[in-house]
């Protein structure tokens, strides 16, 4: 795979002679046992130095994955919903948690999430909500921070460093992956376009360059080019302005 990385270069080059700084983090989705996969996940995160904020779902963690998570300190789990199922109408896009069931089932099942694993990982469970497709009604985030949770983490640049009293908005900004087309590699000279301009954003002020710019990927779904481009994407922004986030420092 030939990968033209010079817009991407260049941005970063602009950043360092403006002594500029990126606070990086990394999420992945959808984890429930260990595999062969998340064992390439958590290789690549010890040899970059990047934590990976395993993103769980409760409804069907299996007891490997406790040990296996509490035996490497770069996995650091997080609530991924409840049981990833889609309540959302056939003419909706996929959400778990929109307003399409009761509110009473609706907090049952964000209070269940964080309440499962935090009896499977105890205190190296870090109150993170993510809610599966990225989508929650804005009622439901409102009860995010009774039920425990400290961070809401969906995608796109946020709006608010707060998505509600208490409840700090830390979001993801780049996906690797063509989910509506191939499901394999998107096109990376798009990919690499949207970094650049996502970093333009913040230098130049239309973002908010104090929320940490997350790259989110699919351990269980990725292929060789998906494998490289994340290593070399992660491994060039830290050779740039890149500085290691991790949720504990939002405490």
């Amino acid at each position: 795979m030939s990968v033209d990385w010079r817009s991407l270069t260049d941005e970063l080059d602009i950043w360092r002679q403006q002594g500029l700084a990126l606070p990086l983090w990394w999420r992945d989705d959808d984890a429930v046992s260990t595999t062969p996969q998340l064992d390439r996940l958590t290789a690549m995160s010890d040899h970059l130095g990047v934590p990976v904020h395993l993103a769980i779902i409760p409804r069907d963690a299996q007891d490997l994955l406790i040990e296996y998570v509490t035996s490497h300190p770069n996995l650091i789990p997080v609530v991924h919903g409840w049981a990833h199922q889609n309540h959302a109408p056939p003419d909706e896009k996929k959400s778990e948690f929109p307003l399409h069931r009761p509110m009473d089932d609706i907090t049952g099942d964000i209070g269940s999430g964080i309440s499962r694993l935090r009896t499977l990982f105890a205190d190296r469970l870090c109150p993170m909500f993510v809610p599966p497709w990225n989508r929650i009604a804005s009622e439901v985030v409102q009860e995010l921070p009774a039920a425990g949770y400290r961070i809401l983490s969906t995608a796109t640049p946020r709006s608010s460093p707060q998505a509600a009293p208490g409840l700090a908005q830390i979001n993801t900004h780049l996906d690797p992956i063509d989910w509506r087309g191939s499901r394999g590699l998107a096109d990376p000279d798009m990919l690499i376009a949207k970094t650049t301009q996502l970093l333009q954003d913040r230098r130049e002020g239309r973002a908010d360059n104090a929320e940490p710019f997350g790259i989110l990927t699919h351990h269980l779904v990725h292929d060789e080019d998906i494998w490289a481009f994340t290593h070399d994407l992660l491994h060039r922004l830290l050779n740039g302005p890149g500085f290691v986030w991790s949720a504990s420092q939002a405490d």
